[in-house]
């Protein structure tokens, strides 16, 4: 085998020159110039600067997790205010006001603030180890969702402490929420700043798919992917499917609060219940969100604990299909009470029992997997075995609540919380427990003390359902949620005096669980490398994990945790950091093939001052300040154009020699680039977003009260405007695709500003279609009308500003040869700008004829 360092001369940290034949002649020398280049290229920058300039996956990972425990804490404080409260029919220790607050932030902080944000840092940070790459897809967009979820979960968690929390249960429920029955800003704070904070999923979403798919070892086939990548695939897929719901019900709420469009006024148009329907389309599948990635850390940890392999890989991959297919048609089960057709009752009910199906799938994989091999009842598989002994009971209660007869007599009780919490705590916190204490050493690099571990489970597993399984018997026994005191039901208080004890059980093992990692963190022993004795990837490097990860990338014949020397002495893929890049390898989809060098963001600052401009608008919109709101999309506009500069180059630059016999191009010289994988990504969730208004208008016309709609002033004069403004986006679509037949000519300036006028003329025509609308506050039609003609503003912006920047690259010279720079990523928007354009005319040209 040729050596990869031939001819190559290195230098250390402080310039000393090596010369290449004596690296050659001397591994450890070779090894320690490896890692300190790599060092010199990867590291964040020291102190404060680091904070708000690091776009490193293990870094942001890291934060994301530490900040979720940090809202976790302050989801269980306000917990055990609950169990104060209801320890005592007559309780008195809050009143119904703060009360209605504080269970809605538990519930808000807990699904929106730990739980989610949990799996983004485990997947940030673990997702390149066990994958063999460097860093994740897109390090700039992991930062900039850090960022998001900080701010915004600090807004939220920040307005109890002011009186101004959101009030109306974590679900917000209309009518309630909405502003005659919740004036003030309390819902305000949840419906901007839940938005805000799913901007960083969102971010994660495509972060994760495109990573998963495009950055993994040489060679790793999909077939051959560990399972903890399959988990996080189809988390992945199932946000980008299950959060625009979410995300649109928000803004129409919003909208409706702010501005008085009445999509949710059954006087005007709108019904309710289709704030039901868009918030459970994402509720139910953010249950299986939340247990995927965790059931990724079971199928990871128990083979490694129990000195095997995992038991039957086939089958838990198609499980993970099934469940990810099955989570979507779920979620009128949360709705069985409110009068919907028995044929869709008799549905969905089904449907909630089948999908026990495939958990059941996994949870006998991993039983057999532990029979068949001598089990290792370490910390993290005792976290393990109180999964199985909480999440089973808890998969049981939800076949019986999938049962109609019984959900009338359980629903909106006591029993549906037990059933939510022991679903939840065993499918989530536990399995998150023993991820924490397994991969500790890899991120501390330290042991840990032992005892303060084993005591923290016992009292969290004892202290658990000593909580909540008498929950169930209150919840039987006829006792409502979300009520602050029973003083006609003496039958229920010794069941909630007894829980509240357990919860206070519970929330020291919590507390002893923290001091455990902080003592592991500052005082325990040195580790060993690979402690556990696994035979993969995330353990092939030293401890605690480098920035890099792997001095070089694993390759077909190096793909386990023994590949841990030569991948250090630079035996793998692109050791080092020679070119003083942030280098690391794009492969083909499905077979794995490497394709070419991808050349990573570099520490920069860009992503906290988009965050920040991205909440200047909210900040705006909750204040009241609605004419200073565009400020605050202009400067997020402007933060994007930067992103955009910082990319491509003028010239063609050499292949880049990835091993011996080897060599491939970098990313700015490739077509199907991350970046192109990201915007298909994007759009998905972009085309569930439309989808969900599409749906919204479908309900609303079928369902709701109040139609037919009042005549419509939207007359013939309206057609012509509407048809030339779309025959503006083809122009610019069409312009978009000669580009790319015409990079190499004279003429692309000329043919990148045609697409740019053209869709700059679209765009200036949605000015008077919008004047010559109905009264959005007129009619829920109406309404919807002016959302989705806002829809195809947005993304006509977007549209303009890809055009502008392809037309920059063109004259700058950045696109030539095999150059494309914003060109892919230009066609795919026009394509999905001039789709979406063209139906919603369709379907307002529709309504004016079947009027």
């Amino acid at each position: 085998m040729t050596d990869i360092f031939a001819g190559q001369d290195r230098s250390l940290a402080d310039g000393t020159a090596i010369e290449a034949a004596d690296i050659a002649a001397n591994p450890p020398q070779r090894a320690l110039i490896l890692h300190r280049e790599l060092d010199r290229v990867w590291s964040d920058l020291p102190g404060w600067r680091g904070f708000f300039t690091s776009v490193n996956h293990g870094t942001i990972g890291l934060r994301f997790m530490a900040t979720s425990f940090v809202f976790f804490a302050i989801g269980g404080v306000l917990a055990m205010m609950i169990r104060a409260q209801l320890a005592t029919r007559d309780g008195a220790f809050l009143d119904t006001d703060l009360y209605n607050q504080i269970f809605t932030m538990h519930g808000s902080i807990m699904m929106f603030l730990f739980a989610i944000p949990m799996l983004e840092g485990l997947a940030l940070w673990l997702l390149p180890k066990i994958l063999g790459a460097r860093d994740m897809a897109f390090p700039r967009l992991s930062a900039l969702g850090y960022f998001c979820y900080l701010f915004g979960g600090t807004v939220i968690v920040l307005s109890l402490l002011f009186g101004v929390a959101p009030d109306g249960g974590w679900f917000m429920y209309t009518p309630l929420s909405d502003a005659t029955y919740t004036p003030g800003i309390n819902a305000d704070v949840w419906l901007l700043g839940v938005t805000f904070v799913e901007i960083s999923a969102m971010a994660a979403a495509v972060e994760i798919t495109v990573t998963i798919l495009r950055c993994r070892a040489a060679h790793m086939p999909l077939t051959r992917m560990p399972l903890m990548g399959w988990y996080l695939l189809g988390t992945s897929v199932m946000m980008l499917l299950g959060f625009p719901p979410l995300i649109l019900g928000s803004i129409l709420l919003e909208v409706q609060r702010a501005f008085d469009w009445p999509f949710f006024d059954v006087m005007r148009g709108g019904d309710p219940l289709l704030w039901q329907h868009l918030f459970w389309l994402f509720g139910h599948p953010e249950v299986y969100i939340i247990f995927l990635p965790a059931a990724g850390a079971l199928s990871t940890i128990i083979p490694i604990l129990s000195r095997t392999t995992i038991l039957g890989y086939g089958a838990i991959v198609a499980a993970i299909i099934g469940l990810v297919f099955l989570s979507f048609g779920l979620w009128v089960h949360h709705m069985f009470t409110v009068g919907i057709p028995h044929m869709a009752l008799a549905f969905f009910s089904a449907a909630s029992a089948l999908v026990a199906v495939p958990t059941a799938v996994q949870v006998f994989a991993w039983i057999g997997t532990m029979w068949d091999g001598q089990v290792r009842l370490r910390l993290p598989m005792l976290y393990v075995m109180g999964f199985f002994a909480t999440f089973v009971m808890g998969g049981l209660t939800g076949v019986m609540l999938a049962m109609v007869p019984f959900n009338w007599q359980a629903h909106d009780t006591a029993f549906v919380t037990a059933h939510l919490h022991y679903v939840l705590v065993g499918g989530f916190v536990f399995p998150m427990l023993a991820a924490v204490t397994y991969w500790m050493p890899l991120i501390c690099g330290r042991w840990r003390v032992r005892g303060l571990g084993e005591a923290a489970f016992w009292l969290i597993l004892i202290g658990f359902h000593g909580t909540f399984f008498l929950m169930h018997l209150t919840g039987l026994l006829g006792m409502p949620r979300r009520i602050d005191t029973y003083p006609g039901n003496p039958e229920w208080e010794w069941l909630n005096l007894i829980s509240s004890f357990f919860g206070m059980v519970q929330s020291a093992g919590f507390a002893l669980f923290a001091f455990d990692i902080i003592m592991q963190w500052l005082f325990g022993r040195r580790s060993w490398r690979n402690p556990w004795k696994a035979p993969t990837l995330d353990w092939a490097m030293p401890l605690p994990a480098p920035s890099y990860n792997f001095a070089s990338l694993p390759g077909p014949r190096q793909p386990d945790a023994h590949a841990i020397l030569p991948l250090a002495r630079g035996e793998g893929l692109l050791p080092g950091a020679p070119r003083g890049w942030r280098e690391t390898l794009v492969v083909e989809a499905g077979s794995g093939r490497p394709q070419h060098i991808a050349v990573l963001a570099t520490n920069t600052a860009l992503p906290v001052a988009t965050s920040a401009a991205i909440g200047s608008f909210f900040a705006m919109m909750l204040a009241g300040l609605y004419w200073l709101a565009p400020l605050g999309i202009v400067a997020t506009l402007v933060m994007a154009w930067r992103w955009g500069a910082a990319m491509g180059t003028t010239r063609d630059h050499p292949l880049v020699e990835v091993a011996p016999g080897l060599s491939l191009p970098v990313h700015w010289q490739a077509r199907n680039t991350l970046a192109h994988s990201g915007a298909v990504a994007l759009l998905v969730g972009d085309a569930t977003l439309y989808a969900s208004l599409l749906f919204g208008v479908g309900f609303l016309a079928v369902v709701a009260p109040g139609w037919p709609a009042p005549v419509s002033g939207v007359g013939s004069a309206m057609l012509p405007l509407a048809l030339t403004a779309l025959a503006a986006i083809v122009v610019s679509t069409l312009a978009a695709h000669l580009a790319e037949a015409r990079r190499d000519r004279p003429v692309l300036p000329v043919v990148t500003l045609t697409g740019l006028l053209a869709a700059l003329l679209a765009l200036a025509l949605m000015v008077p279609l919008a004047m010559g609308l109905d009264d959005p506050t007129r009619h829920a039609r109406d309404a919807l009308r002016g959302a989705v003609l806002g829809f195809a503003a947005v993304h006509g912006v977007i549209a303009v500003m890809l055009a502008l920047r392809a037309h920059v690259d063109a004259r700058q010279g950045r696109i030539g040869g095999d150059r494309r720079g914003a060109i892919p990523v230009w066609q795919l928007f026009q394509r999905f700008w001039l789709g979406t354009s063209a139906l919603s005319v369709a379907l307002i040209v529709a309504q004016e004829v079947f009027a």
